[in-house]
């Protein structure tokens, strides 16, 4: 999902689902392992933090890239944090514009605040989210993912500078499908690493043919339905539609080269041709080569008929701390999953888990309209709410989420 949306993007082009990146033992790549450089923040010639490229092995002769950040000052051992990506072709910072990039933000402010992070690119991707290799990217499985993310966060747990006693999961969109598996395995293997914390941003409840549904067909019905049906009608006019900056593309290819018609029946007409396109992009051969970027059918395939996560995360332990952050404004994974997650913790009373919800915020927690995704930095008060809520579970410091101010 992260990889396609842009600025000005049509609700119809948002590819599937934001997330993830996983597990397994792995080997760095030595001449990478102790050589330190520096970004400078802020103010000019002071440091703040450290980082360290890493190449790490994913198995079968696969690399991928990752860096480290630490704390400038002090020798640790720090906290550790893995970030697991969303779905679609993203890099380690998650880039999807030149002022989007959620995990590097996300990365520089809480190791300026004493916390060593991991980020990665996915497999097969490099720098600015590009695809690299598209055999590999083609070919990738949710088992992958997974995987991936395990052998990322036995690496984070190797490094020095970290305390493997200490580790939080945070996954985004996708990842917060991946993250509660990974913490579930580690409970249930021998001498695995035990995490301590899990931070779900922009949660994923339902099913991922549900929420593909709903970001291709669901989402355009009702915003036609609510936004351009000023009526009430069930139609919309195709002269207005073309000039919707939402639609309006779709409703050019569908509908404008038929001059008698004027009106479109929304679900009649519209519900079966995004239907079509969906079941398109899920049942191509997946013997065909693949590289877009938004993800392959042999990856959705995959993942279409694992268990929700709303039976999944009943099953964390009680000893896990939980925080799900969402904003209100997100049409990908609507806040209403993070709801349902909310409601299944409170069933199974888990003790420790919290719901901050955003007002005005999208699916990368930047100001965002409510039926499209707005690019641009993590406003600073979700950066605040993520590391006060860390930093209580992690140092025992008194804690003062900012949301409670808002």
């Amino acid at each position: 999902m992260l990889g396609q949306l842009n600025s000005k993007a049509s609700i119809l082009s948002l590819g599937l689902l934001l997330i993830v990146a996983m597990f397994s033992s792995s080997i760095l790549s030595n001449h990478t392992f102790n050589n330190y450089s520096t970004s400078v923040l802020a103010q000019p010639f002071i440091q703040t933090v450290k980082h360290r490229d890493l190449v790490i092995d994913l198995g079968n002769g696969i690399q991928t890239n990752a860096q480290l950040t630490i704390p400038a000052v002090g020798n640790g051992p720090f906290p550790g944090v893995l970030l697991v990506a969303g779905s679609g072709a993203i890099d380690m910072n998650e880039t999807l514009s030149p002022d989007s990039k959620p995990f590097w933000q996300i990365a520089q402010y809480l190791s300026e605040r004493g916390f060593a992070v991991l980020r990665y690119d996915k497999r097969g991707v490099g720098a600015n989210s590009q695809i690299i290799d598209t055999n590999i990217w083609g070919n990738l499985t949710f088992d992958d993912l997974k995987n991936d993310a395990e052998i990322a966060l036995g690496v984070l747990t190797q490094q020095p500078e970290v305390d493997p006693t200490k580790i939080t999961l945070i996954g985004h969109s996708e990842g917060t499908i991946i993250a509660p598996r990974i913490v579930i395995d580690q409970e249930n293997k021998t001498n695995a690493t035990t995490i301590k914390n899990v931070v779900l941003m922009g949660s994923a409840a339902t099913t991922m043919a549900d929420l593909a549904h709903y970001q291709k067909v669901g989402i355009v019905l009702e915003y036609m339905h609510q936004v351009l049906d000023k009526n009430g009608t069930g139609s919309i006019s195709v002269e207005e539609a073309i000039q919707d900056p939402l639609v309006g593309r779709f409703v050019v290819a569908n509908f404008v080269n038929d001059t008698t018609t004027e009106f479109i029946d929304i679900d009649r007409q519209v519900k079966p041709l995004l239907e079509k396109e969906l079941e398109e992009f899920t049942k191509a051969d997946v013997n065909t080569g693949c590289d877009n970027p938004e993800g392959c059918p042999i990856w959705f395939n995959s993942a279409v008929n694992l268990e929700p996560n709303l039976s999944v995360i009943g099953n964390l332990s009680k000893s896990t701390s939980i925080l799900m952050l969402n904003g209100e404004n997100d049409p990908l994974t609507p806040v209403q999953q993070s709801f349902l997650l909310e409601q299944r913790l409170t069933e199974v009373d888990h003790p420790d888990h919290i719901l901050i919800t955003y007002p005005s915020l999208g699916h990368t927690f930047a100001i965002s309209p409510q039926w499209s995704t707005g690019l641009g930095p993590i406003e600073q008060y979700v950066l605040s709410d993520l590391h006060s809520w860390l930093s209580h579970r992690t140092h025992g410091l008194l804690e003062v989420l900012s949301y409670n101010d808002r």
